[in-house]
């Protein structure tokens, strides 16, 4: 029976393939995949290159650091947990590997945020956030 406190809707329910990237994250790694056949890295992690369509890919763990590629405020949302977060900055980053990565940036003004700007990883409830800096 789940109780209708105890139902988290931010984080993915993991499963076989997913969970090594969940329990990384709980350990404060970000994992991407990466093809042996093209060379190339991807995320969000998946079962076969989205670039090669090869199925030789393995988990890498990421170096954390990014570039900001574009974001938005949000300063209302309905939907559980988040409205208690709001305002709150989700963003795309271009993660260093080369993916880019949909993700929230976290303590930085809404005013010091520009393209390009240097961020690095960091953990909110086992789950990927970024943060100013190298």
């Amino acid at each position: 029976m789940v109780l209708m406190g105890a139902v988290r809707y931010d984080v993915p329910e993991p499963d076989a393939f997913t969970r090594p990237y969940w329990e990384a994250a709980a350990r404060g790694l970000l994992l991407i995949r990466r093809c042996g056949a093209c060379g190339r890295a991807h995320h969000y992690p998946r079962e076969f290159c989205p670039h090669c369509w090869s199925e030789q890919v393995t988990w890498e763990e990421a170096s954390g650091l990014a570039a900001l590629y574009t974001w938005s405020t949000v300063h209302r949302n309905d939907l559980p947990p988040f409205g208690d977060r709001a305002p709150y900055v989700a963003a795309v980053v271009d993660l260093a590997e080369g993916p880019r990565m949909m993700t929230e940036v976290v303590n930085c003004a809404e005013g010091s945020l520009r393209a390009g700007m240097a961020l690095r990883v960091t953990f909110r409830d086992g789950k990927p956030v970024f943060e100013p800096g190298r």
